[in-house]
C-alpha cells in the first residue's frame, strides 16, 4: 500500500495526520447462484480436486478418474522389484505381529477367534488397491473391537445368542462402510474433525485402560466375569474371585510372558534397529506358551484355552446382513459410531506417516477406501478394520515401500488359516491377554496430555472428560462426553469470541493490545476496540454488550481521574471474517446506544464480505461514509482534535 503522507513525527506517541489515497473498497457484487456455488466448493472441495482433469481428452480423463479409485493404477506403473523386496519383508513382519494380535481382538468384540483372522484377510486386500497411503497396516484394533463388543452384547447377548451376534456384527460392519464411503464420496471429512486432538487423546487413554482391565479375566483365569466395563464394576468382579476364581497357573504364564513382552519393547524402543523384535515377540509368546500347555495338558489344572479355530479361509456373510427391521436400525446406530472412530484412527495414523515420508495423503480418498474394504468385509465374514496404530509403525519401521505390504501380510494371514489354524487349539488365553495389555499400554499417551495440560486448560478439561468417562462409565459415554466437551468448546468460542482494548505502541502508527504489549498507550479521547471474531447471531448481543462495557469501564477511570471524556469509539474489524443480520442489528443498536453517551462510532477496516452485508443494510449511511477507515492510524488521525484542527 502507498500512502501519501503530509507529515510523519511522534508526539505523544501520536503520528501527525496523514491521509491515504486509498479507502475501504467495496468487492465486485456477485448473483446469488454464484456467491453460493463458491461457497460449496470451498467447502466441499477446498483442494480443487478436478483441476488435473482440466483441458484433458476424456481418454486421459477416465485414466484418472480410475486412478482417483483405485491408486494402485499410478503407483504400480512404476513398482519395481527393489520396491517388492521392502514391501515383503514388512508384510511378513507385521503378520508375525498381527496374527496372535487378531486372536485377542476378535474376544475384545466377542467374537471367536478366526473372525479376527479373516478381517486380516479381506480388508487388507482392497485397501491396497484402493488406498493412498504407503504406510497403513490394515486389520482389527482394540479401540474399535472393544467398542463394538461392548455396543453389540448391550443388543444381543453373544454366548446365548452367538449368531444373532454375528449377524448384527456384520450389520453393524456394513453400515459403518457405508458411512465411510458416503462421507468420502461426499467429501465430508471435516465432520470427524469434531472429535479434537485432546479429546482422542483423553478417549484413547480410557480405552487403553478399559482394554487393559477386561484382560484380567484371561490374565487370572476368572470363568465368570461382568459384562460391565467401568473400573468400578471390573475391579469388584476381580477381587470378588480372588479367593476361588484365580488360576496360579494361568497368572504364572501370563505374568512371564507380559514381562517378555514388555522387555521386548523396551528393546524397540531403545534401538531402532531391533523394531523387529517387539514385532515378532507376540507370535514367539503364542508359539511357546502353546507348547508349553500342549506339554504339560495345563488345560487339565484350570488353564483356559482358545481351543479349536476352523481352518478355511472366509465364509461368504451376505446372507447373515440384517437390511431392514429392528436390527438393521440397530446396527446402522452401532456402525456410525463404530466407522467414526475407525475413520480418526486411521487418517491420524495415515497423516503421521505420510508426513514422515513427505507425501500427500488423500482424506476423503481414505474414507471411500477403508468403506469399501468393510462392506466387502462385511460380506465376507468379518468385522470392521482400520488402520493400527502399532502395526503401521512396524510396518514403516520395517521400510515397507506401498501398500504391497498390506497384501503380502493378507496372503501370511491366508495361509495360516488354511494350514496353521489348529496349532493354536492349547493357545492360553492367558498369553492373548498378556498381548493385548502390551499392545494398548501404549495409546496412553501422558506426555500429550501433559502438554495439552500446558498450551490449552479447557483442551485438558476435554481429555479428562473424555478419560474419566471411558474408565468410569463406559465407551459410549467416553465418546460422547469427548464429543460434548468438543462442541461445548466451539460453542464457548463462537458465542464469546473475544475482543481486546487497543493502545498505540510509541513512536508508530501501530495499535495492539495493551494486555500484549503493555507499553501501548491509550489514545485520549478515543477507545479502541478489536472484535477476534465473525460476528453472528449467537454472539452479536455478546459483542455489543461487550464494547459497551469496555465504554463504560473506560469512562470509570476517566472521571475517577478527572480526564476528558470519550468522543470517538473505534472498532478493529480485521478479525471479523463475516457478519450476519443479526451482527448488523447488534450494531445498529451499537450506535444508538452510543449516541446517547454522545460518543462516535467508527469502524476500521472491515473486510469485503463485511463492508458489502454492512452496505446492503445501509450501515455506512447511518453512521456516515466519513466514520469507515482503511485503517486504525487513519481514524485516529482523523479523529483526534489535533488531527481535525489540521485538516
Amino acid at each position: 500500500m502507498h500512502l501519501k503522507t503530509d507529515s510523519v513525527s511522534s508526539t505523544n506517541g501520536q503520528t501527525e495526520n496523514y491521509k491515504s489515497v486509498y479507502k475501504v473498497g467495496l468487492p465486485p457484487r456477485r448473483n446469488f447462484v454464484r456467491e453460493f456455488a463458491d461457497a460449496v466448493k470451498e467447502t466441499l472441495f477446498a483442494d480443487d480436486p478436478l483441476r488435473p482433469y482440466k483441458d484433458q481428452p476424456k481418454s486421459r480423463k477416465l485414466l484418472l478418474g480410475l486412478q482417483f479409485l483405485f491408486p494402485v493404477l499410478e503407483w504400480g506403473r512404476y513398482y519395481n522389484l527393489s520396491k517388492f523386496k521392502g514391501d515383503v519383508i514388512a508384510g511378513l513382519t507385521i503378520a508375525s505381529l498381527c496374527i496372535p494380535q487378531d486372536i485377542g481382538y476378535a474376544k475384545l468384540a466377542n467374537m471367536d477367534p478366526k473372525y479376527g483372522l479373516y478381517s486380516s484377510f479381506v480388508p487388507p486386500l482392497i485397501y491396497a488397491v484402493m488406498g493412498s497411503s504407503r504406510d497403513i497396516a490394515i486389520g482389527p484394533v482394540a479401540v474399535v473391537s472393544l467398542l463394538l463388543g461392548t455396543l453389540l452384547q448391550n443388543e444381543v447377548d453373544p454366548l446365548n445368542d452367538q449368531e444373532e451376534y454375528r449377524r448384527l456384527a456384520f450389520t453393524a460392519t456394513f453400515f459403518a462402510g457405508i458411512t465411510q464411503a458416503t462421507l468420502g464420496f461426499l467429501r465430508l471429512g471435516f465432520l470427524i474433525e469434531f472429535l479434537s486432538h485432546a479429546a482422542i487423546v483423553g478417549f484413547m487413554g480410557g480405552a487403553a485402560i478399559t482394554i487393559a482391565l477386561q484382560q484380567l479375566k484371561g490374565f487370572l483365569g476368572i470363568k465368570n466375569f461382568t459384562k460391565k466395563t467401568d473400573i468400578i464394576s471390573v475391579m469388584k468382579s476381580v477381587w470378588g474371585s480372588v479367593h476361588h476364581g484365580w488360576n496360579w497357573q494361568t497368572i504364572l504364564i501370563g505374568t512371564i510372558f507380559l514381562a517378555f513382552l514388555l522387555f521386548a519393547k523396551y528393546i524397540g524402543k531403545k534401538r531402532k534397529s531391533l523394531f523387529w523384535v517387539p514385532a515378532i515377540a507376540p507370535l514367539i509368546s503364542v508359539v511357546l506358551s502353546t507348547l508349553l500347555v500342549d506339554l504339560t495338558r495345563a488345560d487339565k489344572y484350570g488353564v483356559q484355552i482358545v481351543k479349536k479355530i476352523d481352518r478355511g479361509i472366509n465364509p461368504s456373510s451376505v446372507g447373515q446382513i440384517h437390511f431392514s427391521g429392528s436390527y438393521a436400525f440397530k446396527g446402522f446406530r452401532i456402525g456410525v459410531v463404530a466407522a467414526m472412530i475407525a475413520l480418526t484412527e486411521a487418517i491420524a495414523i495415515g497423516r503421521t506417516f505420510a508426513a514422515m515420508k513427505d507425501y500427500q495423503l488423500d482424506g476423503n480418498k481414505e474414507m471411500v477406501a477403508l468403506g469399501t474394504m468393510n462392506i466387502v468385509g462385511s460380506m465376507t465374514s468379518c468385522y470392521v478394520a482400520t488402520g493400527s496404530f502399532s502395526r503401521s509403525a512396524v510396518n514403516f519401521m520395517a521400510g515397507c515401500k506401498t501398500s504391497v505390504s498390506n497384501i503380502v501380510m493378507s496372503l501370511a494371514v491366508m495361509l495360516t488359516l488354511l494350514l496353521i489354524t489348529p496349532l493354536f487349539k492349547y493357545t492360553p488365553n492367558a498369553i492373548l491377554s498378556s498381548i493385548i495389555i502390551s499392545a494398548v499400554i501404549s495409546l496412553i499417551d501422558y506426555e500429550a496430555a501433559y502438554l495439552i495440560w500446558k498450551v490449552d486448560k479447557f483442551d485438558f478439561i476435554a481429555c479428562m472428560g473424555a478419560f474419566f468417562g471411558v474408565v468410569f462409565v463406559s465407551v459410549e459415554i467416553g465418546l460422547l462426553v469427548a464429543v460434548s466437551i468438543s462442541l461445548a468448546k466451539i460453542l464457548l468460542q463462537v458465542t464469546r469470541p473475544r475482543t481486546a482494548l487497543l493502545g498505540n505502541l510509541p513512536g508508530t502508527t501501530i495499535y495492539r493490545n495493551m494486555e500484549q504489549y503493555p507499553e501501548a498507550t491509550k489514545v485520549p479521547g478515543i477507545l479502541i476496540v478489536r472484535v477476534d471474531s465473525a460476528i453472528y447471531f449467537t454472539n452479536s448481543n455478546y459483542v455489543k454488550e461487550r464494547i459497551l462495557r469496555w465504554l463504560r469501564d473506560e469512562e470509570e477511570q476517566l472521571i475517577a481521574n478527572n480526564l476528558p471524556q470519550i468522543d470517538f469509539l473505534v472498532v478493529e474489524m480485521s478479525p471479523v471474517t463475516d457478519i450476519d443480520t443479526s451482527g448488523v442489528h447488534a450494531f445498529k443498536e451499537l450506535y444508538r446506544s452510543l449516541r446517547k453517551h454522545e460518543v462516535q462510532l467508527v469502524l476500521a477496516n472491515p473486510g469485503p464480505v463485511v463492508i458489502e452485508k454492512l452496505y446492503s443494510a445501509k450501515f455506512p449511511e447511518l453512521i456516515g461514509h466519513d466514520k469507515v477507515f482503511l485503517t486504525v492510524a487513519e481514524a485516529v488521525m482523523t479523529c483526534t482534535p489535533k488531527a481535525r484542527e489540521d485538516v
